[in-house]
């Protein structure tokens, strides 16, 4: 499954265009290195998002076989890793 898909099936972004720009923007890192939207993710990959005032760091669990989940199988696919507050300067 490619990344934007997974960020939008885990509901981690609220539509697939948003994880699509946070992934152009080098927003976006799969395993620690930038990543492009069509990456293809599967279970163990780390994902970094960075945020206005956070990094949010997940553990992609599984990965679903279908592109739609529901509500509340989207939480069991990732399990959040690290959320850290940048600071002032960094933002």
């Amino acid at each position: 499954m490619r990344l934007d898909l997974f960020l939008k099936a885990s509901r981690v972004c609220p539509r697939r265009t948003v994880a699509q720009k946070l992934c152009d923007a080098g927003l976006v890192s799969l395993n620690g290195v930038p990543a492009k939207s069509a990456h293809p993710i599967k279970s163990g990959d780390e994902i970094s998002i960075r945020r206005r005032d956070k990094i949010s760091t997940l553990k992609v669990l599984s990965v679903p076989s279908e592109r739609q989940t529901a509500k509340h199988e989207a939480g069991s696919l990732y399990e959040m890793v690290n959320e850290e507050e940048l600071s002032d300067e960094l933002r």
